[in-house]
């Protein structure tokens, strides 16, 4: 964990913070709209695929902002 703090703290510093933020953020709503495709367009019997993307899309679309708040607290 203090590694990926690190990182956070060294992108916060060289002023990208916004575009790596937007750039995650936007990583996590393609595969959040991809799980739910999946979910809702195909006749998948097995539901884990699209689970896992709903899963990574939330988590991706959320994490930006933790990081960068625990980057500041430290």
């Amino acid at each position: 964990m203090d590694e990926i703090l690190d990182i956070v703290d060294l992108v916060a510093d060289s002023g990208f913070e916004g575009i790596v933020t937007w750039l995650v953020r936007l990583v996590g709503l393609v595969a959040l709209l991809a799980g739910l495709g999946l979910w809702l367009f195909t006749d998948m019997g097995l539901l884990v695929v699209p689970a896992v993307l709903l899963l990574v899309g939330l988590v991706l679309l959320v994490a930006p902002s933790i990081l960068l708040l625990a980057a500041e607290l430290t």
